[in-house]
C-alpha cells in the first residue's frame, strides 16, 4: 500500500472534526516524519483545547445542576439596556439537563459570527426559549429599567412551558411569581443565562441592521443604536427617527418634534 504523502496528511486533518481526531491521532502516531509528527502535535493541541472548553461549560452549569431537582431550571438576560436607539430584547432559555453547547459565553465576548452560530445551536437544542421585546417608545413611556422588566416577563411569557426556577442576569424581576435566583455576572457563569444573553443579542442586532436599511444615515448596522460619535453627530445634523429613545438623547437634542423622522 502506498503511504500517503505529507500533504494529503494534512488535507485529512484539515477536513477532521474534532470528534475525529483522536482517530486520526492513532492512524498516524507511528509515522516519524517531522511534518506528520507536528501535526499529531495539532491534533492533540485541539484536544486540549476542547477538553480545557468542556471543563469549562461544565463549571458554567453549576446554578443548573444545583436547582435541577427543582423542574425547569430558565435563564433569563437581556440585550440593548445602553443604546439610544431600538428595542430593549430579553431571551429566556430552558436547556435540556443533559446539554452541552461548547463556547456559550456573556455575548459580549463572543465575535457576531460565533453569535450567529450559537444562536442556531441553542434554538435548536433548547427544551424551550422565548423572546421579549419592548420598543423605544414604550421604554421612553416606563424607562429603561421597567422595560427590561417588561421584556424579560414577555420572554418568560413566551416559553410555552412555566419554569420552576428563573436564573437571572443582576437582577429580580418584578411581578413573577416564579422562584428566581439573581446572579452576578450571571452572563458568565450560567450555561442557561449566558444562552438567553445570545439569542437577546443576536435577535436585537438583526432587528438594528433591519433598520439600517430605513434609515441608513444613523449607522445602525454597525453602532446597534449605541452612541458612537458618528451616530451622534448624524442625530444633531438629522434629528432622532423613529427608533431613538427621546429620554436617552435630551443632553444633545433640544426637545423632539413632531417632524422628527420617520414620525
Amino acid at each position: 500500500m502506498t503511504e500517503n504523502t505529507i500533504g494529503q496528511i494534512k488535507n485529512e486533518y484539515q477536513a477532521a472534526g474534532l470528534h475525529m481526531l483522536p482517530d486520526f491521532i492513532r492512524k498516524y502516531e507511528s509515522d516519524t516524519r517531522a511534518g506528520v509528527q507536528k501535526l499529531i502535535a495539532a491534533a492533540h493541541k485541539q484536544l486540549g483545547w476542547l477538553e480545557a472548553e468542556r471543563e469549562r461549560i461544565y463549571q458554567m452549569g453549576e446554578y443548573e445542576r444545583q436547582y435541577a431537582q427543582h423542574g425547569f431550571v430558565c435563564g433569563i438576560d437581556e440585550a440593548g439596556r445602553g443604546p439610544l436607539a431600538g428595542p430593549v430584547v430579553a431571551g429566556a432559555v430552558i436547556l435540556p439537563k443533559d446539554s452541552e453547547i461548547l463556547y456559550l459565553n456573556d455575548s459580549k465576548q463572543l465575535s457576531a459570527k460565533k453569535r450567529e452560530e450559537l444562536y442556531e445551536v441553542i434554538i435548536n437544542q433548547a427544551a424551550a426559549y422565548g423572546i421579549g421585546i419592548v420598543s423605544c417608545r414604550r421604554i421612553d413611556e416606563i424607562n429603561i429599567l421597567q422595560a427590561t422588566y417588561e421584556a424579560m416577563r414577555e420572554a418568560i411569557n413566551n416559553l410555552g412551558v412555566i419554569p420552576d426556577i428563573l436564573l437571572n442576569d443582576a437582577v429580580t424581576i418584578p411581578g413573577v411569581k416564579i422562584r428566581q435566583v439573581p446572579i452576578i455576572k450571571g452572563d458568565a457563569k450560567s450555561v442557561s443565562i449566558a444562552a438567553a444573553s445570545i439569542l437577546a443579542k443576536v435577535t436585537r442586532d438583526r432587528m438594528m441592521e433591519q433598520f439600517d436599511q430605513k434609515y441608513p444615515e444613523y449607522g445602525f448596522a454597525a453602532n446597534k443604536g449605541y452612541g458612537s460619535k458618528a451616530h451622534i453627530e448624524a442625530v444633531k445634523r438629522l434629528g432622532p427617527c423613529e427608533i431613538h429613545r427621546k429620554t436617552f438623547i435630551t443632553h444633545f437634542v433640544s426637545g423632539s418634534s413632531p417632524n422628527d423622522r420617520g414620525q
